[in-house]
This record gives C-alpha cells, sequence and structure tokens, in this order.
C-alpha cells in the first residue's frame, strides 16, 4: 500500500442533514445500529460542532460522534466504512474530535468500549485512552411525555 493511499484524501468537516442517509450507510456498513433523525435532533441542539463527517472523493466514508456536557467529552460512536479501513482515517477524525474539544476547554474525554471489541480497545489504547475499573450503570427511561 503506497503512502498516498495510507493517507488517504480526507476532508472532515461538520454534519448537514443532507449527509444523513451516507452517515447511515457508513453505521449499517460498519455493523452498527443507526441513529434515528429525533434523537440526532435533540443531540445536535446541544453541539453540532462534536458530529462530524470524513469525506473521501466527495463520499461520506468515516463518522464520529461526541458531546461535551461541559465536564467531560464523550466519543460517543466512531465509524469508517469497512471499504476505507487501514488508512489512519479513524486516528485523523479522532484528532479532529479532540481538537474541538481542545477548543471547548474540555479536560477530559471519555469513551466506552464494549468487551468483546479487542481490536477497538488496542486502537483507543494506541491513541492514549485507558482503560479504567469504573463500572456502568445503566437505567432505561421512559419515553417523554407528549
Amino acid at each position: 500500500m503506497t503512502g498516498e493511499r495510507r493517507h488517504a484524501v480526507l476532508r472532515i468537516r461538520q454534519f448537514r442533514w443532507n449527509d444523513y442517509d451516507a452517515v447511515a450507510a457508513v453505521w449499517t456498513a460498519a455493523g452498527r445500529d443507526v441513529v434515528p433523525r429525533p434523537e440526532l435532533q435533540a443531540k445536535l441542539t446541544r453541539d453540532p460542532e462534536l458530529f462530524l463527517v470524513g469525506e473521501a472523493h466527495g463520499d461520506v466514508v468515516a463518522v464520529v460522534l461526541g458531546a461535551y456536557d461541559g465536564r467531560r467529552g464523550w466519543f460517543l460512536r466512531l465509524a469508517v466504512h469497512p471499504a476505507h479501513r487501514r488508512r489512519g482515517i479513524a486516528s485523523r477524525m479522532v484528532d479532529e474530535l479532540e481538537r474541538r474539544f481542545t477548543a471547548l476547554g474540555c479536560p477530559r474525554v471519555n469513551l466506552l468500549v464494549m468487551p468483546d471489541n479487542e481490536a477497538g480497545l488496542r486502537f483507543w489504547q494506541a491513541l492514549g485512552y485507558l482503560p479504567m475499573p469504573d463500572v456502568l450503570c445503566t437505567k432505561p427511561m421512559p419515553p417523554a411525555p407528549r
């Protein structure tokens, strides 16, 4: 693989609504559930600058979704289309979102990795993210009243 192919031409920019179908296609190809439009609309009212797409030759090939609550940043989702993996795209998406977290004054960034995702854990550790012994607790909430 040439250096040029390894470091694919990638344009990283903020998500726009006309990207939704392409983003959904990346999530699907990567084996992830698609975030429904209403859920994304609610998220984007808070920090739209933390939802990024990566384009190669005009096609959306990568997506990273972050959140910042004023105290901690979160990587909520990172996906690269399987046909575009192993080219440094995921690392570049992470770098750009980290840059944006820094610009917001974010002192620490967190993320979750599923226990069976060994490759994902290695990826994040290679970027300096360390596993923590914390236990994640979660509780489903009822739908909001209409």
